[in-house]
């Protein structure tokens, strides 16, 4: 990353605070509170464009305490799930936070899948995770409506509330925390810190920023005068929920295609008993655009104009038609579930809330696989952080606290 010179509101010597943070999701407020426990008296302040935390990502997902058995051993992803999970869970149960551990079934329904799903026990235990393997009739003791050929059984994923996780971690951490604050410039002077104007008008100094802006963490960095070097591709994952809950007594997924940091469409029985469905991946066409009526010209304009959008766009477009046809097909959904749960039905499923996720591409259009954190001038940059973050972001906010807080000594 470099620093380019860009004045557009002055640093001054007064400060409002020592960490001045963007996003108001669970990496952000995650830093905060990392930040105050790590050293008490520090002052943060935590920007947030919209009226209350985690309204993206944080807010729009099934709600899975993830165990980790994916990510590739030594990765970021890796020892920030296994760690993030069990941290998680104890955080829930101090806060009297809803949740529940109640492990998950990865189920192969092919035999071309069963090698990939003899790769995730392998996997799984170089994590630390413990796996069993189970057999079809094992499968239907488990799960009496679910089919397959073999799974695994994970004990240690869960579901919990992370948006009240987020509000806890708010509450905690003890910053200053302020909604409805859409930050449009970045003054970050290298010698003296960084001031944010808002869209109203106010002026906010700090002598360290970082940058937890989620769909927008790229825009971010280039305003704060970094090359992020990689650009936010959004993809929807639209959900249903299960109008017969009872089909599913807890978390089922497919075996994952290793090519993609996508899980596939899976069952999820959430916090509240109701059981979620999906989500798929398909392009959207804003970064906030969780309908395909949601198109903003000029967000559109910036991913069609990153190069590694269209070399995505050649090497997967097999994967993509599919996604797309399960979007526009609610036929063609069903038939995906019905891969795990031959006796769901279209009527079964009922429209839900959709999420986007912040998929980090490079120029070469290699989707980044891990948590991508990046440092420039009294700035830390989280560049690519979508599942399993909200199970990491306890890990995830230490770290970035820990090189926030390296700077703020430095300067």
């Amino acid at each position: 990353m470099h620093y380019r010179s860009r004045e557009v509101v002055q640093v001054r010597s007064a400060y409002d605070c020592d960490v001045l943070v963007i996003g108001g999701g669970i990496v952000g407020l995650s830093t905060a509170y990392a930040v105050t426990r790590a050293a008490p008296g520090t002052r943060v302040t935590v920007l947030e464009k919209e009226q209350g935390p985690a309204r993206h990502q944080t807010g729009r997902n099934s709600g899975v305490i993830h165990s980790g058995v994916y990510y590739r051993p030594g990765s970021l992803k890796a020892r920030y799930a296994v760690r993030g999970a069990a941290e998680m869970v104890k955080f829930c149960a101090e806060y009297d936070i809803p949740h529940a551990v109640t492990g998950k079934l990865i189920v192969a329904t092919e035999k071309a899948e069963l090698p990939r799903l003899h790769a995730l026990v392998q996997r799984g235990r170089e994590n630390g995770i413990p796996v069993r393997e189970l057999g079809p009739a094992q499968i239907i003791e488990a799960e009496p409506e679910v089919r397959g050929l073999a799974a695994i059984h994970v004990g240690t994923t869960g579901v919990c509330d992370y948006g009240a996780v987020a509000r806890q971690l708010g509450e905690a951490s003890g910053a200053d925390i302020r909604y409805g604050a859409d930050v449009v410039r970045i003054d970050r002077r290298p010698d003296l810190g960084a001031a944010v104007r808002t869209a109203d008008g106010t002026i906010v100094r700090g002598r360290v920023l970082v940058n937890c802006a989620g769909l927008h963490c790229d825009e971010t960095a280039r305003l704060a005068g970094d090359d992020p070097e990689m650009r936010i591709v959004p993809f929807r994952g639209e959900y249903f929920t299960l109008a017969r809950p009872e089909l599913v007594r807890g978390l089922v997924y497919p075996v994952p295609d290793p090519a993609f940091p996508f899980l596939g469409v899976h069952l999820t029985r959430g916090i509240d008993g109701s059981v979620h469905v999906g989500p798929n991946a398909v392009p959207a066409l804003a970064r906030e655009g969780y309908g395909w009526g949601v198109v903003r010209p000029r967000e559109l304009a910036a991913t069609l104009s990153w190069p590694g959008s269209w070399r995505i766009a050649r090497r997967h477009w097999r994967y993509g038609a599919g996604e797309l046809r399960r979007s526009v097909s609610k036929a063609a959904f069903t038939e995906a579930v019905r891969r795990l749960l031959p006796a769901v039905t279209p009527d079964d499923l009922l429209p839900a809330a959709a999420g986007v996720r912040a998929q980090a591409v490079l120029r070469d259009g290699t989707l980044v696989d891990d948590f991508l954190i990046k440092e420039g001038p009294r700035t830390v940059h989280v560049l690519n952080a979508p599942s399993p973050a909200a199970t990491a972001s306890l890990p995830i906010g230490r770290e970035v606290a820990r090189r926030a807080l390296a700077a703020l000594t430095a300067s």
